[in-house]
């Protein structure tokens, strides 16, 4: 599907409309590969080429909405379009107004390209497995297009195109032992996927010692990005979003009322203007190029979509009221030496099984996964058993919060329920003097 095919099909759709009738359509497409491993081997490869047509039928203060899939035959399309609308006409009668109907009256158009220097699928492939010789690699690779379009009746012409890779796989020693990491982005580097690789095969020799038990208790860590990210989808869920704020739902109520703060050293972002999501709504808004989110530790703004926008006064500044493209401001710590500054503790490199044990507390639990190690004079000596932990975002990111890293890593969505994801999170690790482990 072409911008040019897209807009043409809409226009003959809006040849169609009768007297007060309004329409929004929305595209999402892509072509992508998929290839997964175990053991090493490639045990399913695959493609996906696909496009979906949303359309919303707006009548007054009524809407209905309803898709369809496109075939990528022009007069096909057009037909199935058609039946959709005709389907939509016969509907909008039997529903109620809404009364937090919004969307733009205002015509806007845009055009977005995010290209990525790709390999073929065999070759990214062949050069994961030519690397990890030796290894038990299981995961997924995932590449290619992914298109998000929008046309309306009242003169909307948006067209988000992103090309990426994403690959996400685990290195097992035994059981359930093992060592988890991602690599994706735009430019391919087999360098970066060899050190990677590299400092797996590290972490698996290390892996291979007996584990080290400790006692419930607060112990040093540094949190990896990957780990971070995990506390970061968890605030996700009702943290910044501006209806859990005004029906005072959100866990970081005390923060947006200042009866509590976070470390000066924290600023979180959502970068509209750098994430693979497109840069508009449904409704037709164009989103800011930022929302600040956290700045220095002290709450800034809330993520608004249209319908809390218009239920609560407020500027539409994002398509959902999560983040899409979260970003967290670096630190000054250097990764190499993260270690270090460590000193005793635990390197915690993912997390899992999180959830809200106090909401109103910020407080979280959850479990230590893949990659998490006893770390003595700045190096990792034993695994560690598994533990739970549950602490309140206040201290992890708040007074216990050492540094954070200078580097940060991309770390694409690897869902692909509803097709590709385009959510996406640049994250530093973080250094912290204390996280409570429960059991």
């Amino acid at each position: 599907m072409t911008p040019d095919r897209f807009f043409d099909l809409f226009s003959a759709l809006e040849a169609d409309l009768g007297g007060g009738e309004v329409l929004f359509a929305g595209l999402g497409a892509e072509r992508s590969d998929f290839v997964r491993l175990s053991q090493n081997r490639v045990r399913q490869a695959g493609s996906v080429d696909t496009a979906d047509l949303g359309l919303t039928l707006i009548d007054g203060a009524r809407q209905v909405e309803g898709s369809c899939q496109l075939g990528g035959d022009a007069a096909g399309d057009l037909g199935r379009a058609r039946a959709l609308l005709g389907q939509l006409r016969q509907r909008i009668a039997h529903v109620p107004d809404d009364p937090f109907l919004h969307y733009s009256r205002e015509p806007a158009s845009s055009e977005r390209r995010i290209d990525a220097d790709l390999p073929r699928p065999e070759e990214a492939v062949g050069t994961l497995t030519d690397l990890a010789d030796g290894l038990d690699l299981v995961g997924i690779w995932a590449a290619g297009d992914v298109v998000e379009a929008l046309a309306s009746s009242v003169g909307h012409r948006h067209w988000h195109a992103s090309r990426s890779f994403n690959l996400d796989w685990s290195c097992y020693l035994d059981r359930d032992k093992a060592v988890k990491a991602s690599y994706c982005g735009f430019d391919w580097q087999p360098e970066q996927l060899r050190h990677k690789l590299d400092h797996q095969r590290a972490d698996l020799a290390v892996l291979g010692r007996p584990a080290r038990r400790i006692e419930p208790g607060r112990y040093r860590a540094y949190l990896a990005p990957a780990a971070l990210q995990e506390l970061m989808d968890l605030l996700a869920w009702g943290g910044f979003g501006l209806r859990d704020h005004r029906t005072q739902q959100t866990p970081l109520l005390k923060l947006a009322t200042g009866e509590a703060q976070l470390s000066p050293m924290l600023t979180v972002i959502e970068e509209h203007k750098r994430g693979l999501a497109p840069g508009f709504t449904a409704e037709g808004f164009t989103k800011p190029e930022q929302v600040s989110l956290i700045e220095e530790g002290w709450y800034q703004d809330c993520l608004a979509d249209a319908r809390s926008a218009k239920e609560y006064d407020a500027a539409v500044n994002a398509a959902a009221e999560y983040p899409e493209s979260l970003a967290i401001a670096p630190g000054d710590l250097a990764t190499a030496e993260a270690l270090r500054q460590l000193d005793t503790g635990i390197l915690i490199g993912n997390l899992w099984y999180g959830n809200w044990s106090d909401r109103n507390a910020c407080r979280m639990t959850g479990m230590t996964r893949f990659g998490t190690f006893w770390v003595e004079h700045g190096e990792p000596v034993a695994p560690l058993a598994v533990m739970r932990f549950d602490d309140s975002l206040y201290h992890l990111l708040g007074d216990r919060l050492e540094g954070l890293t200078q580097e940060r890593e991309l770390l694409l969505s690897a869902e692909t329920y509803d097709g590709r994801s385009t959510d996406s999170a640049l994250l530093p690790g973080a250094l912290v003097s204390g996280i409570d482990l429960a059991l």
